[in-house]
Parts: structure tokens; sequence; C-alpha cells
């Protein structure tokens, strides 16, 4: 299953859309925190065809209408400050927070934690688990970019949102 990872949209919707057309083959949309405004979810949840898994980032401030906007489409599940989920037997946390992200990585339940709030693509691995970084929708830094996840494979793909996706890095996990 390919599993599209995304973070920090920051309103930029002209590169949220670009980067929802890329993502034809991704099954389901985990979304790693700072839509900013509600309406970035609502375009999430029209243009992408399966489940969406969100959480909040420290910049996503009407919490309500967020709730309201997932409560309207049955496809959106939208965590709070964490998620975890299970996809074809990987175990799956997400969350906005390095600091954080860091913690539940060291931990070893998971076998992938996703993270944002930085804005700059970064993936490593602590013990069994791929730590990851999508970096940023918005494209603040210059590259807009998202991630996609191989859980067949377990290999992670840094993509650009821009114009064709660009392979930045592919990173293999050891299945233990």
């Amino acid at each position: 299953m390919l599993v599209a990872v995304l973070s920090d949209i920051h309103d930029n919707i002209w590169n949220l859309g670009k980067a929802l057309k890329q993502l034809g083959q991704a099954e389901v949309l985990i979304f790693c925190g700072d839509f900013c405004a509600p309406f970035s979810l609502e375009m999430m949840a029209e243009d992408f065809q399966g489940p969406i898994h969100a959480v909040l980032g420290n910049n996503d401030g009407d919490v309500l209408l967020l709730s309201r906007i997932a409560a309207k489409a049955a496809k959106v599940t939208l965590h709070g400050l964490m998620g975890e989920v299970t996809l074809e037997g990987r175990e799956i946390a997400f969350i906005h927070y390095p600091a954080l992200a860091n913690g539940l990585a060291s931990e070893g339940k998971y076998d992938a934690v996703f993270y944002g709030h930085t804005h700059r693509p970064q993936t490593e691995e602590k013990g069994r688990t791929l730590l990851a970084n999508p970096g940023e929708v918005m494209g603040r830094f210059g590259r807009a970019t998202y991630a996609l996840y191989d859980t067949v494979r377990g290999e992670i793909e840094l993509a650009g949102a821009l114009g064709t996706v660009e392979k930045l890095r592919s990173y293999p996990i050891r299945i233990p």
C-alpha cells in the first residue's frame, strides 16, 4: 500500500492542489499538522479519494471548524495531537512535533513515525523504526515536498510538489 505523508500546508492551497494531483497511486493520506485555515482540510477531503488521517499542528487555530469538516467527510479522521494507525501490518504513529516524534520512535513500538513542524524533509532510522519528516507543502524554504511511504517494501520516498515528482531519497526499513 502506498501512503502519502504531508505536513505544513500553511494555507498554500496552490501547492496543495499540485501535490494532491500527484498522489494518484496513494491509497491513504497522513497529514502531520499545520493546515492553518480549515479550508485546506476541506480541499484534501474533496480531492483525495482514500482515507485521510490528520493531526493538529501549532498553527491550527480553528479546531472547531476543522472538527466539523472532518465529521462531514466520513473518510477523514482528525486524531487530535497524535495519531496511530495500522496499515497492512505496519504500526504507524504521526504527530506534528519533532521532539515528541523522536520519543515515539525511540520506543521501538512503531514501524514508522511521521512528523512535521520544521518544514524540512528528513529521514532516519531509530532501531527498527523509520522516523521521517515529509517537509512542507507550503514551500517556504523553496521546495514544496511530501513523502510516499510503501508499506509493502517498507520504504519512503520524498517528492517535490512543484512540477514532476522528484525522487529525493529512498530509505529502506529493515523488517525484523
